[in-house]
Protein backbone atom coordinates (compact mmCIF):
# COMPACT_ATOMS: atom_id res chain seq x y z
CA UNK A 1 0.00 0.00 0.00
CA UNK A 2 1.14 3.20 -0.90
CA UNK A 3 1.73 5.92 1.90
CA UNK A 4 0.54 9.27 0.56
CA UNK A 5 3.05 11.92 2.02
CA UNK A 6 2.73 14.86 -0.75
CA UNK A 7 1.75 18.22 1.63
CA UNK A 8 -1.28 20.13 -0.25
CA UNK A 9 -2.21 23.48 0.04
CA UNK A 10 -4.44 24.05 2.54
CA UNK A 11 -8.54 24.59 2.91
CA UNK A 12 -8.06 27.19 5.12
CA UNK A 13 -4.99 29.10 3.10
CA UNK A 14 -6.01 32.69 2.93
CA UNK A 15 -4.32 35.68 0.65
CA UNK A 16 -3.10 38.05 3.21
CA UNK A 17 -2.62 42.17 2.31
CA UNK A 18 -2.52 45.07 4.15
CA UNK A 19 -5.23 44.92 6.63
CA UNK A 20 -7.26 42.01 5.13
CA UNK A 21 -7.23 38.32 4.32
CA UNK A 22 -9.07 36.59 1.48
CA UNK A 23 -9.92 33.08 2.19
CA UNK A 24 -9.83 30.91 -1.16
CA UNK A 25 -12.52 28.48 -2.59
CA UNK A 26 -12.07 24.95 -2.77
CA UNK A 27 -9.22 23.91 -4.80
CA UNK A 28 -7.63 20.72 -6.58
CA UNK A 29 -4.34 21.62 -4.91
CA UNK A 30 -5.70 21.49 -1.58
CA UNK A 31 -6.12 18.13 -2.01
CA UNK A 32 -3.50 15.38 -0.75
CA UNK A 33 -1.49 13.91 -3.91
CA UNK A 34 -2.79 10.42 -5.23
CA UNK A 35 -6.18 11.98 -5.05
CA UNK A 36 -7.35 12.98 -8.98
CA UNK A 37 -9.89 16.35 -7.43
CA UNK A 38 -10.94 17.96 -4.74
CA UNK A 39 -14.11 15.56 -4.92
CA UNK A 40 -12.86 12.99 -4.44
CA UNK A 41 -10.99 13.58 -1.01
CA UNK A 42 -13.86 15.87 0.57
CA UNK A 43 -17.39 16.63 0.20
CA UNK A 44 -17.64 20.39 -0.01
CA UNK A 45 -18.96 22.44 3.63
CA UNK A 46 -22.52 22.04 4.01
CA UNK A 47 -24.23 25.53 4.11
CA UNK A 48 -27.54 26.56 5.11
CA UNK A 49 -29.53 30.29 4.04
CA UNK A 50 -32.88 31.35 5.25
CA UNK A 51 -34.34 34.66 3.44
CA UNK A 52 -37.39 36.11 4.94
CA UNK A 53 -40.19 37.87 2.86
CA UNK A 54 -42.49 39.82 4.99
CA UNK A 55 -46.23 40.00 5.41
CA UNK A 56 -47.47 37.06 3.08
CA UNK A 57 -48.69 36.94 0.25
CA UNK A 58 -51.33 36.43 -2.65
CA UNK A 59 -51.90 33.11 -2.55
CA UNK A 60 -53.92 32.55 -6.37
CA UNK A 61 -50.97 34.00 -7.80
CA UNK A 62 -48.05 31.41 -5.83
CA UNK A 63 -49.63 28.39 -5.44
CA UNK A 64 -48.90 25.98 -8.00
CA UNK A 65 -51.54 23.56 -9.93
CA UNK A 66 -50.57 19.87 -9.02
CA UNK A 67 -47.80 18.28 -7.48
CA UNK A 68 -45.09 18.93 -10.21
CA UNK A 69 -43.42 22.59 -11.14
CA UNK A 70 -44.36 22.18 -15.06
CA UNK A 71 -46.66 25.15 -14.56
CA UNK A 72 -45.13 27.99 -12.24
CA UNK A 73 -47.73 30.48 -11.30
CA UNK A 74 -47.34 34.56 -11.99
CA UNK A 75 -44.97 35.00 -8.32
CA UNK A 76 -42.80 31.61 -8.93
CA UNK A 77 -42.40 32.85 -12.80
CA UNK A 78 -38.59 33.74 -11.97
CA UNK A 79 -37.65 30.06 -10.47
CA UNK A 80 -38.20 28.83 -14.10
CA UNK A 81 -34.26 28.46 -14.98
CA UNK A 82 -33.75 26.70 -11.57
CA UNK A 83 -37.28 24.96 -11.06
CA UNK A 84 -35.63 21.06 -10.92
CA UNK A 85 -33.45 22.60 -7.98
CA UNK A 86 -36.57 23.93 -5.77
CA UNK A 87 -39.61 22.62 -3.85
CA UNK A 88 -42.71 24.85 -2.99
CA UNK A 89 -44.45 23.68 -0.01
CA UNK A 90 -48.16 24.21 0.98
CA UNK A 91 -50.15 24.20 4.34
CA UNK A 92 -47.79 24.89 6.87
CA UNK A 93 -48.22 26.79 9.93
CA UNK A 94 -46.73 28.89 12.90
CA UNK A 95 -49.17 28.04 15.27
CA UNK A 96 -46.84 29.88 17.99
CA UNK A 97 -47.50 33.29 16.47
CA UNK A 98 -50.91 33.20 17.23
CA UNK A 99 -52.58 35.56 17.78
CA UNK A 100 -51.65 36.51 14.45
CA UNK A 101 -49.40 39.82 14.60
CA UNK A 102 -46.75 41.13 12.18
CA UNK A 103 -44.17 40.74 14.99
CA UNK A 104 -44.77 37.21 15.63
CA UNK A 105 -44.88 36.64 11.84
CA UNK A 106 -41.20 38.03 12.18
CA UNK A 107 -40.11 36.46 15.28
CA UNK A 108 -41.57 32.82 14.85
CA UNK A 109 -40.29 32.19 11.71
CA UNK A 110 -36.73 31.15 12.42
CA UNK A 111 -37.33 30.72 16.40
CA UNK A 112 -40.90 28.56 16.04
CA UNK A 113 -41.23 30.68 19.46
CA UNK A 114 -44.00 32.18 21.23
CA UNK A 115 -42.71 35.81 22.07
CA UNK A 116 -43.23 37.06 25.61
CA UNK A 117 -45.99 40.23 24.95
CA UNK A 118 -43.80 43.32 26.09
CA UNK A 119 -43.06 46.36 25.08
CA UNK A 120 -40.15 46.88 27.43
CA UNK A 121 -36.80 45.33 27.37
CA UNK A 122 -37.95 42.09 29.57
CA UNK A 123 -38.37 40.43 25.70
CA UNK A 124 -38.28 36.42 25.61
CA UNK A 125 -38.23 34.53 22.18
CA UNK A 126 -36.23 31.51 21.79
CA UNK A 127 -32.76 30.05 19.99
CA UNK A 128 -33.25 30.54 16.30
CA UNK A 129 -32.41 27.87 13.60
CA UNK A 130 -29.69 29.45 12.03
CA UNK A 131 -27.70 30.24 15.70
CA UNK A 132 -28.35 26.04 16.56
CA UNK A 133 -26.83 25.61 13.06
CA UNK A 134 -23.80 27.82 13.64
CA UNK A 135 -23.08 26.18 16.60
CA UNK A 136 -22.65 22.85 14.76
CA UNK A 137 -21.11 23.74 11.51
CA UNK A 138 -19.95 27.73 11.81
CA UNK A 139 -17.45 27.29 14.55
CA UNK A 140 -14.60 26.26 12.09
CA UNK A 141 -14.96 29.50 9.64
CA UNK A 142 -14.42 33.20 10.18
CA UNK A 143 -18.13 34.45 11.14
CA UNK A 144 -19.93 31.63 12.44
CA UNK A 145 -23.23 33.19 10.80
CA UNK A 146 -23.99 36.15 8.95
CA UNK A 147 -27.72 38.21 9.59
CA UNK A 148 -28.25 40.62 6.91
CA UNK A 149 -31.19 42.63 6.19
CA UNK A 150 -32.33 45.91 3.97
CA UNK A 151 -33.69 48.26 6.22
CA UNK A 152 -31.05 50.64 7.02
CA UNK A 153 -32.56 51.38 10.62
CA UNK A 154 -33.50 49.68 13.45
CA UNK A 155 -36.89 51.01 15.09
CA UNK A 156 -37.10 51.44 18.74
CA UNK A 157 -40.14 50.68 21.29
CA UNK A 158 -43.47 49.37 20.73
CA UNK A 159 -43.87 48.01 16.96
CA UNK A 160 -47.07 45.69 16.97
CA UNK A 161 -49.82 45.06 18.86
CA UNK A 162 -47.93 45.40 22.38
CA UNK A 163 -44.47 43.77 21.31
CA UNK A 164 -41.48 45.46 21.58
CA UNK A 165 -39.56 46.21 18.17
CA UNK A 166 -36.59 44.16 18.63
CA UNK A 167 -39.34 41.60 17.61
CA UNK A 168 -39.63 42.76 14.06
CA UNK A 169 -35.45 44.02 14.01
CA UNK A 170 -34.38 40.81 14.23
CA UNK A 171 -34.72 37.04 12.41
CA UNK A 172 -31.79 36.11 14.90
CA UNK A 173 -31.42 35.10 17.98
CA UNK A 174 -28.40 33.19 19.69
CA UNK A 175 -31.03 32.41 23.01
CA UNK A 176 -34.47 33.56 23.77
CA UNK A 177 -33.13 37.04 25.41
CA UNK A 178 -30.13 37.77 22.92
CA UNK A 179 -31.35 38.89 19.35
CA UNK A 180 -28.86 39.43 16.82
CA UNK A 181 -28.62 42.61 14.70
CA UNK A 182 -28.56 42.33 10.98
CA UNK A 183 -26.19 44.36 8.49
CA UNK A 184 -27.69 46.39 5.95
CA UNK A 185 -24.64 48.17 4.86
CA UNK A 186 -22.88 46.35 1.95
CA UNK A 187 -19.35 47.93 2.93
CA UNK A 188 -19.73 46.97 6.26
CA UNK A 189 -21.06 43.46 5.50
CA UNK A 190 -17.53 43.75 3.16
CA UNK A 191 -14.99 44.88 5.55
CA UNK A 192 -16.61 41.60 7.71
CA UNK A 193 -15.87 39.51 5.41
CA UNK A 194 -12.68 41.02 3.88
CA UNK A 195 -11.06 43.50 6.33
CA UNK A 196 -10.44 47.31 6.63
CA UNK A 197 -11.03 48.12 10.22
CA UNK A 198 -11.08 51.63 12.55
CA UNK A 199 -13.49 54.36 12.52
CA UNK A 200 -16.16 54.95 9.98
CA UNK A 201 -13.71 58.62 9.20
CA UNK A 202 -10.71 55.77 8.68
CA UNK A 203 -12.39 53.78 6.68
CA UNK A 204 -13.31 56.64 4.44
CA UNK A 205 -9.51 57.79 4.32
CA UNK A 206 -8.12 54.54 3.49
CA UNK A 207 -10.87 53.82 0.95
CA UNK A 208 -9.01 56.53 -0.80
CA UNK A 209 -6.08 56.26 -0.16
CA UNK A 210 -6.53 51.99 -2.20
CA UNK A 211 -8.16 51.69 -5.42
CA UNK A 212 -8.77 48.44 -4.34
CA UNK A 213 -8.62 45.77 -1.64
CA UNK A 214 -6.09 43.55 -3.70
CA UNK A 215 -3.98 45.74 -5.00
CA UNK A 216 -1.81 45.57 -1.88
CA UNK A 217 -2.40 41.37 -2.48
CA UNK A 218 -0.96 41.23 -5.87
CA UNK A 219 2.91 39.65 -4.89
CA UNK A 220 0.89 37.19 -3.17
CA UNK A 221 -1.98 36.11 -5.55
CA UNK A 222 0.96 36.09 -8.62
CA UNK A 223 3.25 33.25 -6.12
CA UNK A 224 0.21 31.27 -5.82
CA UNK A 225 -0.92 30.84 -9.12
CA UNK A 226 2.25 29.84 -10.06
CA UNK A 227 2.21 26.93 -7.73
CA UNK A 228 -1.44 25.73 -8.47
CA UNK A 229 -2.49 23.97 -12.10
CA UNK A 230 -4.58 25.74 -14.75
CA UNK A 231 -8.04 24.64 -13.54
CA UNK A 232 -6.97 26.07 -9.94
CA UNK A 233 -5.74 29.75 -11.25
CA UNK A 234 -8.48 29.86 -13.27
CA UNK A 235 -10.65 29.10 -10.23
CA UNK A 236 -8.69 31.62 -8.52
CA UNK A 237 -9.04 34.35 -11.11
CA UNK A 238 -13.09 33.87 -10.99
CA UNK A 239 -13.02 34.37 -7.70
CA UNK A 240 -10.80 37.70 -7.50
CA UNK A 241 -13.15 39.06 -10.21
CA UNK A 242 -15.79 38.36 -8.36
CA UNK A 243 -14.62 40.06 -5.35
CA UNK A 244 -13.40 43.29 -7.19
CA UNK A 245 -17.06 43.68 -8.89
CA UNK A 246 -18.54 43.21 -5.38
CA UNK A 247 -16.08 46.66 -3.91
CA UNK A 248 -16.38 48.11 -7.22
CA UNK A 249 -19.96 48.50 -6.83
CA UNK A 250 -19.84 49.54 -3.76
CA UNK A 251 -17.51 51.89 -4.17
CA UNK A 252 -19.60 52.88 -7.02
CA UNK A 253 -22.57 53.79 -4.55
CA UNK A 254 -19.98 55.60 -2.66
CA UNK A 255 -18.66 57.99 -5.11
CA UNK A 256 -22.23 58.71 -6.04
CA UNK A 257 -22.58 59.54 -2.66
CA UNK A 258 -19.45 61.78 -2.22
CA UNK A 259 -20.12 63.27 -5.94
CA UNK A 260 -23.64 64.59 -4.71
CA UNK A 261 -25.87 62.49 -7.21
CA UNK A 262 -27.65 61.40 -4.43
CA UNK A 263 -29.40 63.94 -2.37
CA UNK A 264 -29.70 62.10 0.92
CA UNK A 265 -26.77 63.08 3.27
CA UNK A 266 -27.86 60.90 5.97
CA UNK A 267 -27.24 58.21 3.96
CA UNK A 268 -24.49 55.81 5.26
CA UNK A 269 -22.33 55.47 2.24
CA UNK A 270 -22.15 52.80 0.18
CA UNK A 271 -25.98 51.96 0.02
CA UNK A 272 -27.16 51.92 -3.98
CA UNK A 273 -29.86 54.45 -4.50
CA UNK A 274 -31.96 51.44 -6.20
CA UNK A 275 -33.64 48.67 -4.03
CA UNK A 276 -32.91 46.00 -6.40
CA UNK A 277 -29.23 46.58 -6.81
CA UNK A 278 -29.10 47.48 -3.25
CA UNK A 279 -30.66 43.01 -2.45
CA UNK A 280 -28.59 41.99 -5.39
CA UNK A 281 -25.69 43.41 -3.64
CA UNK A 282 -26.65 41.80 -0.56
CA UNK A 283 -26.95 38.71 -2.14
CA UNK A 284 -23.60 38.43 -3.57
CA UNK A 285 -22.30 39.27 -0.55
CA UNK A 286 -23.58 36.06 0.48
CA UNK A 287 -22.74 34.16 -2.79
CA UNK A 288 -19.31 35.21 -1.62
CA UNK A 289 -18.70 34.43 1.77
CA UNK A 290 -19.93 30.45 1.09
CA UNK A 291 -17.73 30.42 -1.79
CA UNK A 292 -14.42 31.69 0.19
CA UNK A 293 -15.86 29.60 3.74
CA UNK A 294 -16.28 32.35 5.24
CA UNK A 295 -19.39 31.56 6.60
CA UNK A 296 -22.27 28.41 6.31
CA UNK A 297 -25.12 30.35 7.96
CA UNK A 298 -26.73 33.04 6.34
CA UNK A 299 -30.15 35.09 7.11
CA UNK A 300 -31.26 37.60 4.66
CA UNK A 301 -34.44 40.23 6.02
CA UNK A 302 -36.03 41.55 2.08
CA UNK A 303 -38.14 43.54 4.47
CA UNK A 304 -39.23 43.67 7.71
CA UNK A 305 -43.03 43.09 8.99
CA UNK A 306 -45.07 46.50 8.69
CA UNK A 307 -42.52 47.39 6.34
CA UNK A 308 -43.95 50.70 4.42
CA UNK A 309 -41.53 50.96 1.89
CA UNK A 310 -43.01 51.55 -1.81
CA UNK A 311 -41.65 49.94 -5.08
CA UNK A 312 -41.63 52.80 -7.47
CA UNK A 313 -39.74 50.79 -9.66
CA UNK A 314 -42.47 48.48 -10.45
CA UNK A 315 -45.03 51.02 -10.90
CA UNK A 316 -46.43 50.58 -6.93
CA UNK A 317 -46.46 53.56 -5.31
CA UNK A 318 -48.31 52.49 -2.02
CA UNK A 319 -46.65 51.27 0.62
CA UNK A 320 -46.16 47.38 1.16
CA UNK A 321 -47.96 47.30 4.62
CA UNK A 322 -51.30 49.20 3.76
CA UNK A 323 -51.30 46.71 0.45
CA UNK A 324 -51.31 43.64 2.62
CA UNK A 325 -54.45 44.65 4.18
CA UNK A 326 -56.07 44.93 1.19
CA UNK A 327 -59.86 44.13 2.19
CA UNK A 328 -60.13 42.08 -1.12
CA UNK A 329 -59.42 45.39 -3.50
CA UNK A 330 -58.42 43.13 -7.06
CA UNK A 331 -56.60 45.89 -7.57
CA UNK A 332 -54.12 46.06 -4.01
CA UNK A 333 -54.19 42.45 -4.03
CA UNK A 334 -52.12 42.73 -7.80
CA UNK A 335 -50.15 45.12 -6.41
CA UNK A 336 -49.30 43.03 -3.76
CA UNK A 337 -48.56 40.24 -5.60
CA UNK A 338 -46.26 42.29 -7.54
CA UNK A 339 -44.14 43.04 -4.99
CA UNK A 340 -43.92 39.50 -4.06
CA UNK A 341 -43.18 38.24 -7.51
CA UNK A 342 -40.54 40.32 -7.20
CA UNK A 343 -39.07 39.62 -4.09
CA UNK A 344 -38.88 36.20 -5.40
CA UNK A 345 -37.41 37.32 -8.39
CA UNK A 346 -34.16 38.47 -6.33
CA UNK A 347 -33.77 35.19 -4.88
CA UNK A 348 -34.13 33.12 -8.01
CA UNK A 349 -30.95 35.50 -9.56
CA UNK A 350 -29.25 34.25 -6.24
CA UNK A 351 -30.04 30.26 -6.82
CA UNK A 352 -28.72 30.97 -10.49
CA UNK A 353 -25.63 32.36 -8.95
CA UNK A 354 -24.93 29.63 -6.71
CA UNK A 355 -25.84 27.22 -9.75
CA UNK A 356 -23.19 28.78 -11.67
CA UNK A 357 -20.35 28.79 -8.76
CA UNK A 358 -18.91 25.62 -9.32
CA UNK A 359 -17.66 23.57 -6.47
CA UNK A 360 -15.83 20.30 -6.19
CA UNK A 361 -17.91 17.97 -8.53
CA UNK A 362 -21.03 20.14 -8.53
CA UNK A 363 -21.83 24.10 -7.63
CA UNK A 364 -22.74 25.80 -4.46
CA UNK A 365 -25.91 25.29 -4.79
CA UNK A 366 -25.80 21.44 -4.31
CA UNK A 367 -23.96 22.30 -1.18
CA UNK A 368 -26.47 24.63 0.28
CA UNK A 369 -29.58 24.28 1.16
CA UNK A 370 -32.03 27.53 0.76
CA UNK A 371 -35.23 28.32 2.69
CA UNK A 372 -37.39 31.06 1.33
CA UNK A 373 -40.70 31.93 2.93
CA UNK A 374 -43.15 34.11 5.48
CA UNK A 375 -44.27 33.71 8.54
CA UNK A 376 -47.60 34.97 7.25
CA UNK A 377 -49.87 33.35 4.88
CA UNK A 378 -52.92 35.73 4.14
CA UNK A 379 -51.68 38.90 5.58
CA UNK A 380 -55.29 40.61 5.15
CA UNK A 381 -56.47 38.02 7.55
CA UNK A 382 -52.91 37.92 9.65
CA UNK A 383 -52.90 34.60 9.25
CA UNK A 384 -49.85 32.07 10.10
CA UNK A 385 -51.49 29.13 8.26
CA UNK A 386 -50.59 28.33 4.62
CA UNK A 387 -47.37 29.97 4.58
CA UNK A 388 -45.62 30.50 1.47
CA UNK A 389 -42.41 28.43 1.55
CA UNK A 390 -39.72 27.35 -1.05
CA UNK A 391 -37.03 25.19 -0.32
CA UNK A 392 -34.07 25.02 -2.91
CA UNK A 393 -30.62 23.31 -3.66
CA UNK A 394 -29.14 21.20 -1.28
CA UNK A 395 -28.43 18.24 -3.73
CA UNK A 396 -25.84 16.50 -2.17
CA UNK A 397 -27.85 16.06 0.94
CA UNK A 398 -30.56 14.16 -1.24
CA UNK A 399 -33.04 17.31 -2.01
CA UNK A 400 -35.10 16.65 -4.97
CA UNK A 401 -36.79 19.55 -6.72
CA UNK A 402 -39.36 20.72 -9.32
CA UNK A 403 -41.86 19.36 -7.04
CA UNK A 404 -45.18 21.34 -5.36
CA UNK A 405 -45.66 19.24 -1.82
CA UNK A 406 -49.24 19.95 -0.26
CA UNK A 407 -49.59 18.34 2.92
CA UNK A 408 -53.46 16.85 3.89
CA UNK A 409 -52.95 18.08 7.34
CA UNK A 410 -52.10 21.66 8.64
CA UNK A 411 -48.04 20.89 9.47
CA UNK A 412 -45.68 23.02 11.44
CA UNK A 413 -43.07 24.88 9.68
CA UNK A 414 -40.57 23.71 12.46
CA UNK A 415 -40.80 19.87 10.93
CA UNK A 416 -39.15 21.62 7.72
CA UNK A 417 -36.75 23.40 10.49
CA UNK A 418 -36.15 19.90 11.83
CA UNK A 419 -35.14 18.35 8.38
CA UNK A 420 -32.71 21.27 7.24
CA UNK A 421 -30.78 21.07 10.58
CA UNK A 422 -30.72 17.68 10.50
CA UNK A 423 -29.33 17.38 6.84
CA UNK A 424 -26.15 19.81 7.55
CA UNK A 425 -25.59 17.90 10.38
CA UNK A 426 -26.91 18.67 13.48
CA UNK A 427 -27.83 15.62 15.63
CA UNK A 428 -31.55 17.02 16.86
CA UNK A 429 -34.57 15.38 17.13
CA UNK A 430 -37.12 17.87 17.96
CA UNK A 431 -37.09 21.49 17.45
CA UNK A 432 -39.96 23.72 19.24
CA UNK A 433 -42.99 21.94 18.06
CA UNK A 434 -42.06 20.10 15.34
CA UNK A 435 -43.97 16.88 15.36
CA UNK A 436 -41.79 15.01 12.81
CA UNK A 437 -39.54 15.40 9.90
CA UNK A 438 -40.10 16.73 6.41
CA UNK A 439 -38.73 13.38 4.81
CA UNK A 440 -40.86 14.55 1.16
CA UNK A 441 -38.27 16.95 0.40
CA UNK A 442 -35.60 14.27 0.52
CA UNK A 443 -36.52 11.60 -1.77
CA UNK A 444 -33.17 11.09 -3.07
CA UNK A 445 -29.87 8.89 -1.77
CA UNK A 446 -27.49 11.51 -0.70
CA UNK A 447 -24.47 11.85 -3.08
Amino acid sequence: MNIITNRAISRRTMIRGIGAAVALPLLDAMVPAGYASAAQVTRPAKRISYVFMPMGCDHSRWTPEGAELDELPYILESLKPVRDRVSVISNLELASAYPGSHATSNSAFLSCARAKQTESTDYFLGTTVDQIAAKAIGQSTQLPSMELSMDMMQTVGQCDNGYACVYQNNLSWASPTTPLPSEAHPRLVFEMMFGEGGTAEQRRTALKKRASLLDSMTQEISRLKQEVGTADRNKVDQYLTSIREVERRIQKAQGDLEDGALPDLDRPLGVPESYAEHARLMFDLQVLAMQGDITRVATFQLARETSNRSYPELGVSESHHPLSHHGNNPDKIRKMAKINQFHVSLFAEFLEKLQKTPEGNGSLLDNTLCLYGSGMGDPNKHDHTNLPTIVAGGSSAGMKGGRHITYDDVTPLANVHLTLLNKVGVDLEQFADSTGQAKELFEMAPM
